[in-house]
């Protein structure tokens, strides 16, 4: 059974070898592309990677504000992430962005919904938001279902968003409602 703490930015060095890693398998050896990074690029960026680990350390609600949740196995490997923050609108400080990943050995065994979930009561019980959005490449069908039986709600595709290796992939948008009466409802009917 796996894990999940709040990622400290006194381990960010570590998350990001795993994160590293986990890019490593994008576009790769039967892996579809799950980043809108080429597969001979597939490293985070240098100064992604420190607007990330400073947005750790920015109050929720304060532009450039991120939360990062590791999932770490037995071992205490990381497993699987989770992150929520900003948008960069103005206006928009009731929402929050998601993004995360599960190693290669960890995926199709539950992790992912476990971390969404922890990530979404963090959200809405914690934080005070009102919906969580994202962006996953519309390719990534293993995604987007797992997204789907979780609550996301498709918001939109922007065909052809972008040119990777030479080849075109869709951008689609997914949106949920952290409204926990909704929540009860869907339960009900359901």
């Amino acid at each position: 059974m796996t894990s999940i703490e709040q990622l400290t930015p006194e381990d960010f060095d570590f998350f990001l070898a795993y994160l590293n890693d986990h890019l490593s398998d994008n576009g790769r050896d039967g892996t579809g592309y799950f980043q809108p990074l080429s597969r001979h690029d597939a490293r985070f960026p240098a100064d992604k990677a420190a607007a990330f680990k400073a947005g750790m350390g920015v109050e929720v609600g304060a532009p450039g504000w991120r939360r990062v949740w590791v999932a770490r196995d037995a071992d205490g490997r990381i497993a699987g992430h989770i992150d929520l923050r900003a948008h960069a609108e103005r206006y928009a400080a009731h929402r929050c962005l998601l993004g995360m990943g599960v190693d290669r050995g960890q995926r199709k065994a539950g992790l992912g919904g476990r971390l969404i979930d922890h990530a979404q009561q963090w959200a809405r019980h914690r934080a005070r938001l009102e919906w969580i959005d994202l962006q996953v490449l519309s390719s990534n069908t293993p995604a987007i279902n797992l997204y789907l039986r979780n609550g996301f709600h498709k918001t939109g595709e922007i065909a052809d968003m972008f040119n990777i290796d030479g080849q075109m992939f869709s951008y689609t948008g997914m949106s949920k409602q952290l409204d926990p009466a909704r929540d009860a409802m869907n339960a009900l009917i359901t």
